[in-house]
């Protein structure tokens, strides 16, 4: 095979699974460049036997003291050596010609891409419809960041601090780095190796034990904002009707308590509507055995108390949670996203800066939202007509894509309004029309209007000088706010939670 040699080491956390056997094995025998190193991650809090092959020697074994599979590979890639880490769970199934494979998907990556996902497949039941749970582990081969194959670069890793410990489960902590890596201006490519990851036993209430899950998801929404799911790329969730279900039921017992039969019975009958809707939800695809039917029945009964339990419990445990990544950028308009015309009023003469395009992609691509926050006193003075102003706006959008909020003053400097920068008022509407705390936004623009009003919001500031840009807001920018010599490094900073 041509190409320079790919340097990877593999690190695969475990908790003791007799899968992990037939796992270094298959990568013992398996074509293509060896490995600098297999590390396994005993992550079990007693010591014990691991299920090694005999006739595999090169692999180490690290202990990790059982603080959960985030904390496993964090101690597996600060031990190896490989310029990538190949991640790999315990009970996955590596191709014959893995390594291969990997060496391909990783060769050609420019230094930008921190990492290449696998194609994960999950071999379903050909004889009978998947049970809910066999559905449930299905879902992995759609999961966007999956770590049960994941190559991550290692100083990508080093720069990002690998993965939150504050994680405790196999459970969206792979989600959080992979975001964090974007934020930090990389990109994740998608790789063509393919690995199977079999079917296992979950035992009769993995569903409702899978709901612990909603501890984790309240520690995403603290990092990320309320459109955290979004921005890993799932669809909303089920908490606000399992909330719903599980007070009809809360309601039904308290009057049923108190002697109010009649409302008592209402309420049981919306507890019963909701259950027995969500339950028949979850059977209609699968095997509908008599088995299968009851599990579903209980467990559909059980599923929205103990999701609105453990969602609670992480919003408490993690309610001083924060992130530096911002959920919102507001940019300012001329001489930063597009070149100034003064008093542009004709959308043919929009031009924008170089690199805005590929800057404002990277933030759309990361979830941020995006909002412009613009002064425009022409129309007060006459020079333009609102109509032009929108036809300019509009243009704008078709040549940048669209943005979240459009916040513009036009109010001439002796107006005495609350909104033209300096003053704050645009900073502060944008924030409430995207309904996200103005202290997780970041102000870009090219004068210190723009910082002054950012700074008096409550929102961080990062200033992009330009020919008109005066010395003293350079100056005073470099000491309260952030200095970038362009967009695209105004972009990178903002994303990465420079402050």
């Amino acid at each position: 095979m041509n190409g320079p040699t790919v340097d990877y080491s593999i690190v695969i956390p475990t908790m003791g699974r007799e899968s992990l056997r037939a796992l270094l094995e298959s990568l013992d025998t398996a074509s293509g460049p060896k490995p600098r190193e297999i590390i396994v991650v005993d992550d079990r809090p007693r010591a014990g036997d691991l299920p090694l092959p005999a006739t595999v020697s090169s692999v180490q074994v690290i202990r990790s003291g059982g603080r959960g599979p985030a904390a496993a590979r964090n101690a597996g890639w600060r031990h190896a050596e490989g310029t990538w880490i190949a991640f790999l769970d315990d009970d996955v199934l590596t191709a014959p010609d893995w390594p291969a494979r990997l060496a391909e998907d990783l060769r050609d990556l420019d230094d930008n891409a921190a990492a290449s996902t696998a194609r994960i497949e999950v071999p379903l039941p050909k004889h009978r419809r998947p049970t809910d749970a066999e559905r449930g582990i299905a879902r992995l081969a759609t999961a966007r960041w999956i770590t049960a194959d994941m190559a991550y670069r290692r100083s990508a890793l080093i720069a990002v601090g690998g993965f939150d410990e504050r994680f405790p489960r196999a459970f969206r902590e792979d989600a959080d780095l992979a975001l964090r890596v974007c934020l930090a201006g990389y990109v994740i490519a998608a790789g063509q190796r393919v690995t199977r990851h079999p079917l296992r036993e979950s035992g009769p209430m993995a569903s409702v034990r899978a709901q612990r899950g909603n501890a984790d998801n309240a520690l995403l929404r603290r990092k990320y904002g309320a459109r955290w799911r979004q921005r890993i790329g799932e669809e909303a969730g089920l908490l606000r009707r399992h909330a719903f279900t599980t007070a009809a039921g809360a309601v039904a017992v308290a009057l049923g308590v108190a002697g109010r039969k009649l409302p008592a019975l209402v309420f049981a009958a919306i507890w019963t509507a909701l259950t027995g809707a969500f339950a028949a939800r979850r059977i209609a695809p699968g095997p509908r055995t008599p088995g299968e039917i009851g599990r579903m029945t209980l467990s559909s009964a059980l599923i929205p108390p103990a999701a609105c339990w453990h969602r609670l419990r992480g919003e408490l445990r993690h309610r001083n949670a924060t992130h530096a990544s911002p959920l919102a950028l507001l940019f300012d308009r001329d001489d930063t996203l597009i070149i100034d015309v003064p008093y542009l009023a004709d959308p043919t003469e929009v031009q924008p800066v170089p690199g805005a395009a590929d800057a404002l992609r990277k933030v759309r691509a990361a979830g941020i939202q995006l909002g412009i926050v613009s002064n425009q006193s022409g129309v007060a003075r006459g020079l333009i007509s609102p109509e032009q102003l929108a036809a300019v706006n509009a243009r704008v959008e078709d040549l940048l894509g669209p943005f979240a909020t459009w916040q513009v003053c036009v109010h001439g400097e002796g107006g005495g309004c609350g909104c033209r920068k300096p003053e704050p008022g645009l900073i502060r509407q944008a924030a409430a029309d995207l309904g996200i705390d103005i202290g997780r936004c970041v102000v870009i623009g090219d004068t210190g209007a723009d910082v002054a009003a950012a700074q008096s919001a409550g929102a961080r500031a990062i200033l992009v000088p330009t020919a008109r840009t005066l010395p003293c807001e350079v100056h005073r920018a470099r000491r309260e706010a952030t200095v970038a010599r362009d967009l695209t490094e105004a972009v990178r900073l903002a994303m990465a939670g420079v402050p």
